[in-house]
């Protein structure tokens, strides 16, 4: 094929395989060729599955020469974060405590992709264990950007969004414990998703299994086709996780729907967030566009009952928790491979009562309300998803936006709020900054429909028409 396969869709890349236009080992080789090129630049990928990826390939070839069903993404090349176990690959979390680490099992959202068809290619980098809003650890070191590489990719699937961004993969799975999907989604210009809480199993045990109360699965696309149909496969119940919900209805085929009559609202920030005028103007430019699409797109105030600094510290708190129960009594010399900020929110957690942290797991019903508040009124809710774009990898974070201090662990990114109160949340790209930096749109929905955050996305993206911004990427 003359056209470029490693920038087709995935559903023009399914199609073309039943079609018999390409082989599944012709695809796989492609994709692998273009890992080994463009990798060493982006460190998006920590374990590439080489021989697994050309024996599934040669089986996926053979199935469709014995005229066997094939499935929706069947042939299709998938990542797959370093958080989520993969039979018989090394599971490393980032973490060095686990460096040698081999998967005993798939997770189900693995085995939900290999029934589908997909080709399981490489895990991709994380953060140790996905504890913050960029992508580097003592592991593997720091993924980047491919848009600029001396900027972070943002976290923590900033490993997956940098994959897909660059063309070394057309979809990659990601977690999302307080943006990890939507914020790389929005510094690398992707369209991310965090489904309704419960619409996919978290089958994790540890720190990440579905009792944690703000824990996600969802996919990473170029498209909203693509992220939807993923999301499709991902989604529905498992007798494994006591919270997922109803049985999942498909989006995919609704996802074309007539969105004029969607009434939206519009947050510059939440009512606490400052953000850059670079990033203030291209999502005002988003919501004229929305209106152009015949929504009602009014600009509203938040009213929460708490301050910012409080919200903040309910999640934080959740999160020491959260990794304290399964690290407070690790062996010093086990505790001393930690990083160290992980070392510290795990004390943290320790010292926190039991009586702290269930306040702090109550206390999201406050943001819960006010969101409720809204959505009651509006069909979704769209804000900035960071109030930056992305900044270089050699600092921290940053320490003020337009002269304002911020924690520069968390005080740049919109999108916690969300985890704390299990909606529905999309990040897509609706611009760049002066350096050519992707600039994301956060659009929120009422819990359980998804259909609509979706369906918003995408007419979105018919008219944005982003796809072709991927060609400014040279690596």
């Amino acid at each position: 094929m003359k056209q470029d396969i490693t920038m087709m869709s995935a559903i023009q890349l399914a199609q073309c395989i039943r079609e018999q236009q390409i082989t599944v080992v012709e695809v796989v080789t492609t994709f692998l060729e273009k890992i080994d090129r463009i990798n060493p630049k982006i460190n998006a990928f920590v374990t590439i599955m080489r021989d697994e990826a050309l024996q599934q390939a040669h089986e996926a070839d053979q199935a469709i020469a014995n005229g066997q069903p094939l499935g929706v993404i069947h042939g299709v090349p998938v990542a797959i974060k370093d958080l989520t176990p993969v039979k018989d690959v090394r599971y490393t979390m980032g973490s060095k405590l686990f460096e040698h680490q081999i998967a005993d099992r798939d997770a189900i959202v693995v085995e939900r992709i290999r029934a589908a068809g997909g080709i399981i290619i490489g895990k991709t980098n994380t953060p140790e264990f996905g504890h913050k809003g960029t992508t580097d650890n003592l592991v593997f070191g720091a993924s980047r950007n491919p848009w600029h590489l001396d900027r972070i990719t943002g976290g923590s699937s900033g490993g997956s969004s940098a994959a897909v961004a660059a063309g070394l993969v057309p979809l990659a799975e990601g977690t999302d414990g307080g943006g990890s999907i939507r914020i790389p989604a929005a510094l690398c210009g992707v369209f991310g998703y965090k489904p309704t809480y419960g619409k996919i199993p978290m089958d994790i045990f540890g720190p990440f299994s579905s009792q944690a109360p703000f824990l996600h699965y969802g996919p990473i696309a170029r498209t909203v086709e693509d992220a939807t149909l993923l999301y499709d496969i991902m989604a529905g119940p498992d007798t494994s996780d006591a919270f997922t919900t109803e049985p999942h209805q498909a989006v995919y085929p609704v996802l074309e729907q007539d969105i004029s009559s969607l009434k939206v609202a519009y947050s510059k920030g939440f009512g606490f967030f400052n953000v850059t005028s670079e990033v203030q103007q291209a999502c005002d430019q988003a919501a004229e566009t929305f209106r152009t699409l015949g929504c009602q797109v009014d600009d509203i105030t938040f009213a929460f009952e708490q301050p910012k600094e409080n919200i903040e510290q309910v999640w934080f708190d959740l999160w020491c928790g959260l990794l304290a129960s399964s690290f407070h009594d690790l062996p010093p010399e086990q505790m001393a491979l930690l990083e160290p900020k992980v070392q510290e929110w795990i004390a943290l957690g320790t010292e926190m009562s039991a009586t702290e942290y269930l306040k702090a797991y109550n206390d999201r019903d406050q943001t819960f309300n006010a969101l409720k508040k809204v959505l009651d009124e509006y069909d979704v809710i769209i804000t900035p998803t960071t109030a930056m774009t992305a900044f270089p990898i050699a600092i921290w974070g940053p320490e003020e936006i337009n002269g304002e201090a911020i924690n520069p662990m968390h005080g740049w990114f919109l999108t916690y709020l969300l985890n704390l109160t299990g909606h529905p949340a999309a990040s897509l790209p609706v611009g760049f900054d002066q350096e050519g930096l992707p600039i994301g749109l956060q659009i929120i929905g009422n819990r359980l429909d998804d259909a609509t955050v979706l369906q918003a996305s995408r007419a979105f993206e018919r008219v944005a028409n982003w796809y072709t911004s991927y060609e400014k990427i040279q690596l």
